[in-house]
């Protein structure tokens, strides 16, 4: 079952303090990006966004699963309403992101 544009974009909405939100459709699905940073997929109406260890040491109730068979575990936000918890995770995941991108340029 694929996703609907109307739940993509009411997660972006609730996102928006966190930076610029965009999707992008992907396979049936969406890819969510925070400021160029992809940090999430939504898949059968369902967030699932990527797992860091700093996202880990601060949300590690969250309940974590594959967002598609054969993908590894992502945070699965049940609550799309909680717009704070939402955009802390998104903010603390794409900076992980980005830092690790940052890492392995260096090398």
């Amino acid at each position: 079952m694929a996703s609907h544009q109307d739940f993509v974009d009411y997660v972006a909405e609730q996102l928006r303090e966190a930076g610029t939100i965009r999707s992008r459709k992907m396979f049936g699905e969406y890819g969510l990006y925070c400021d160029d940073v992809f940090f999430a997929v939504i898949c059968d109406d369902q967030l699932f966004v990527k797992v860091t260890p700093q996202g880990e040491a601060m949300f590690s109730a969250l309940p974590k699963a594959p967002p598609y068979e054969g993908a590894k575990d992502s945070f699965l936000v049940e609550d799309v309403e909680d717009r704070e918890r939402m955009t802390e995770l998104t903010r603390i995941t794409c900076a992980a992101l980005r830092n690790t991108t940052q890492k392995k340029g260096r090398k």
